[in-house]
């Protein structure tokens, strides 16, 4: 048997292997410090990102994809939209043309003021392998048009060029498809440090890339 421990002295037992229900925790029940929002490997193509709809360039995680427990408040009673989220991007294939790729990652609101939804992102990488990044939820773009009392619906991932530009709109796509990735998002609230131990399915050897937590406020949502 293996256990996960919250923040508080119960324990929650679980059987291996680990099941996908697992593995998406509910936060106010355990009053767990972190959960995990989404976790999808997927291959985008040219093709996918040319028909993708209602925007070009998008993989949307909806359904059962995105945790179906997740918080419908963020703010309470654990304090997610004043904590960290800790984006692990795994690429596992792509071309070896040495192009810079990111990702934009977009909170999309159950309601939104002002513009509306809000975007942090992956760094940009040039080669396979694994980067992981912890971000500020108050420093990213747009961070403020959620209502996080009253949750996310969606997220929304956007394929981009190291300038920002959508890669379907490249004219040498190429160099960019296809791919294979597997983006994971962990939230993690105020006060908290991010524990991989409490994440099971995911391998924990050093990654490329480590990097101090990211303050700075991305530009360009979608």
């Amino acid at each position: 048997m293996t256990a996960f421990r919250s923040s508080s002295a119960s324990m929650v037992t679980l059987s291996v292997p680990f099941t996908v229900a697992a593995l998406l925790l509910v936060p106010s029940a355990v009053r767990a410090e972190q959960f995990v929002l989404f976790d999808v490997t997927f291959t985008f193509t040219k093709e996918n990102a040319d028909n993708s709809t209602p925007s070009k360039s998008h993989y949307y995680v909806t359904g059962k994809a995105i945790n179906r427990k997740r918080p419908l408040d963020w703010t309470s009673p654990v304090d997610y939209r004043n904590g960290t989220v800790h984006i692990r991007t795994e690429v596992l294939d792509r071309p070896a043309s040495g192009e810079g790729v990111q990702w934009s990652l977009c909170y999309i609101p159950n309601h939104g003021q002002g513009n509306g939804y809000g975007c942090t992102g992956t760094d940009t990488y040039t080669e396979k392998g694994v980067y992981e990044k912890d971000v500020s939820m108050t420093s990213f773009w747009e961070n403020n048009g959620i209502l996080w009392n009253e949750g996310i619906k969606q997220m929304d991932l956007v394929m981009k060029d190291k300038s920002g530009t959508k890669t379907h709109t490249r004219t040498d796509p190429e160099k960019f498809f296809s791919t294979k990735i597997r983006i994971t998002m962990i939230q993690v609230s105020a006060g908290s440090k991010y524990n991989p131990n409490l994440v099971p399915r995911i391998p924990h050897p050093k990654p490329m890339r480590k990097q101090k937590e990211d303050t700075t406020r991305k530009e360009g949502g979608k």
